[in-house]
């Protein structure tokens, strides 16, 4: 069946192909009321559907945003994926979602496909290092908005970078731990190859050294090969993560700084297989503020980040093109996170409890 096009709206309306155009594009201030509804009967009799390629090439307004997360089994991906979509809705525009498992090659498939089926518009949420792969598409016209990945030295012009300061957020959780005593402080992540993981781990690092500790006298638990991130298996690389650093309960941490929340609550839970009391025997923090952190006994001390302030600021850019609060091409907004102290982190015991000495790990 032939696609419906303007001029056959207009025919069926008796009006110009231009007056349609008007009354798509919301032009209708000196239409007259009994041209609206026959432009309008029109197109509910042929179902009509605008191009939206089209359109939004007319307007330099995209409709259509596309979103390219790690993988939505994670909770923060699927709640933030939710917050582009409410403020995608308020400007009327919808949005594409895809997983990538931070794959650079099916990111870039994605990329493409999006780009051919109309879409000039991208939030790009994978943090790898470089963008080189998708530079062909961005220099073809795409407005790439990246998300928790501040702008790289050798990124395209027009790039615009949403994030939250992950370096200030790793630090602010490792500050928090050795305030209260702890000394044994393990790093527990998948891999840090990604800018904003390893923008993390620096600030780890760094308030490990400000103390006048040794960073490399502290447990960094990686677990996996260094090009994969477990997003899909946050939780059960943090259970997996807890067997292995207490299976010798004299050299186990005290403490714990996970990548982000799943694989915080995964470590609590291999805590409890082997009989650990988390924010008694053990500390542990996560970092995204999740809601199941909240959920959680005991509930998780973590690092908040303003996903719905993010969210806000990716969709202005990728559909504004130069809202009031837009940056300049190339720029990074910087959010600061905020810590959010619950019961999973707790003061240093002097002594270390029976449970914690003398309970053996699972098997």
């Amino acid at each position: 069946m032939a696609r419906v096009t303007i001029q056959d709206v207009a025919q069926a309306a008796n009006v110009s192909p231009s007056s349609v155009s008007n009354f798509l594009n919301d032009r209708q201030d000196r239409m007259v009321a009994a041209t609206r509804d026959r432009i309008e009967a029109a197109i509910a009799e042929l179902g009509y559907r605008p191009n939206r390629a089209a359109r939004q090439l007319r307007n330099g307004k995209s409709q259509t945003v596309g979103l390219v997360v790690p993988s939505v089994g994670n909770p923060f991906w699927g709640a933030f994926a939710h917050e582009v979509e409410i403020a995608a809705l308020a400007l009327g525009c919808s949005v594409l979602l895809c997983n990538s498992e931070r794959d650079p090659d099916r990111e870039r498939r994605y990329v493409e496909e999006l780009w051919e089926d109309g879409v000039r518009s991208i939030i790009l949420c994978t943090s790898l290092p470089s963008l080189d792969h998708v530079s062909h598409v961005i220099s073809e016209g795409l407005r790439l908005v990246t998300f928790d990945r501040p702008a790289q030295p050798h990124d395209p012009e027009s790039v615009v970078s949403i994030s939250v300061d992950n370096n200030v957020g790793g630090h602010v959780a490792t500050t928090h731990l050795l305030e209260l005593g702890h000394t044994n402080i393990a790093f527990v992540s998948g891999s840090i190859r990604s800018v904003n993981r390893s923008a993390r781990y620096r600030g780890y690092c760094d308030a490990i050294e400000a103390a006048g500790l040794n960073v490399a006298d502290m447990p960094h638990w990686a677990g996996l090969e260094a090009d994969q991130f477990g997003d899909v298996e946050a939780s059960e690389l943090g259970r997996a993560a807890a067997l292995e650093l207490f299976a010798d309960r004299a050299t186990a941490p005290t403490a714990v700084v996970a990548i982000n929340d799943m694989t915080a609550l995964g470590f609590c839970r291999g805590l409890r297989d082997m009989g650990l009391k988390v924010g008694q025997d053990v500390s542990v923090i996560g970092f995204d503020d999740i809601i199941l952190a909240d959920l959680y006994d005991p509930p998780l001390t973590t690092v908040r980040q303003p996903i719905t302030r993010m969210a806000q600021l990716a969709v202005s850019e990728a559909v504004e093109r130069g809202s009031s609060e837009s940056t300049d091409p190339g720029s990074s907004v910087l959010l600061r996170p905020e810590l959010v102290v619950r019961e999973s982190t707790a003061l240093y015991a002097n002594t270390i409890s029976d449970s914690f000495l003398h309970v053996p790990a699972t098997p």
